[in-house]
């Protein structure tokens, strides 16, 4: 495979924020479980500890924000 000529800068933020899977899925972390924890439930929590995957337009945006991961 040829590399190209030009390398493209990742996007940083996305980088920090977003891993693409062996498979090619886009997966991300679930915001909101890291402060004012006493008034949600313990499955809410729990949900908020799972990660996400992006489906569809989303990910292929992501996908093009970080291209070497």
């Amino acid at each position: 495979m040829k590399m190209p000529k030009v390398k493209v800068k990742s996007n940083r933020s996305a980088a920090k924020r977003f891993r693409v899977t062996g498979n090619g899925k886009v997966k991300r972390n679930r915001g909101g479980g890291s402060h004012l924890n006493v008034k949600k439930n313990r499955k809410r929590k729990r949900r908020l500890n799972e990660p996400k995957f992006l489906t569809g337009s989303e990910a292929k945006r992501i996908k093009t924000y970080v291209p070497y991961k």
